[in-house]
C-alpha cells in the first residue's frame, strides 16, 4: 500500500470513528433518563462493574479525561444522589468514589433505556459482523491508549 492510500485508509477510519461517536452520543442522549448525560452514565456504568471505590484521579485516566473534568461530572452524580464521596482515610488530601443504591438503579433504568436501542443496532448490522469489528476497534483502542 502506498503512503497515500494508507494515509487516505488511514483517514477514512478515524472520519468514520469520529462520526460513529458523536451519532451514538446523540442517540443515547435522547434516549438516557432525564437529567442523566453519556459522561454520568458511564462513571455509574464503570463504578458498578468494577465495585468498590475509586478515586477522582483513578476515575479520570480510566475515562481519559482531565481530573477537573471528572470532578465536575462527579460533583453532578453526588449532587443528584448517585455516588457518595468521602475523604480517603489513609490520605485525607484524596476522596474515595462509589455508587450508591440511587446510582445503581439510575444506572439500571438507562440500561434498560439504551437497551433497545443498542440491540436494534446490533441486529441491523448482524452479530456476526458487530464481533468481527470488535477486535479492530479494540486494537486500536489500545493502540491510541496513552501507557502506564
Amino acid at each position: 500500500m502506498t503512503n497515500r492510500s494508507s494515509t487516505s485508509l488511514a483517514v477514512a477510519l478515524f472520519s468514520e470513528v469520529l462520526t460513529n461517536d458523536q451519532l451514538i452520543r446523540n442517540q443515547l442522549t435522547r434516549v438516557l433518563p432525564k437529567g442523566m448525560e453519556v459522561s454520568h452514565f458511564s462513571v455509574l456504568n464503570h463504578l458498578a462493574r468494577v465495585g468498590g471505590e475509586r478515586s477522582p484521579a483513578q476515575l479520570a485516566k480510566s475515562f481519559h479525561v482531565t481530573r477537573g473534568a471528572m470532578t465536575n461530572t462527579l460533583s453532578k452524580l453526588e449532587w443528584a444522589g448517585y455516588v457518595h464521596i468521602r475523604p480517603d482515610w489513609d490520605d485525607a488530601r484524596r476522596k474515595q468514589v462509589a455508587i450508591s443504591p440511587a446510582g445503581r438503579k439510575a444506572r439500571e433504568e438507562a440500561l434498560a433505556a439504551i437497551a433497545p436501542l443498542i440491540s436494534d443496532v446490533v441486529e441491523e448490522l448482524g452479530e456476526d459482523r458487530v464481533r468481527a469489528i470488535l477486535p479492530v476497534l479494540r486494537g486500536l483502542r489500545a493502540r491510541l491508549e496513552p501507557e502506564g
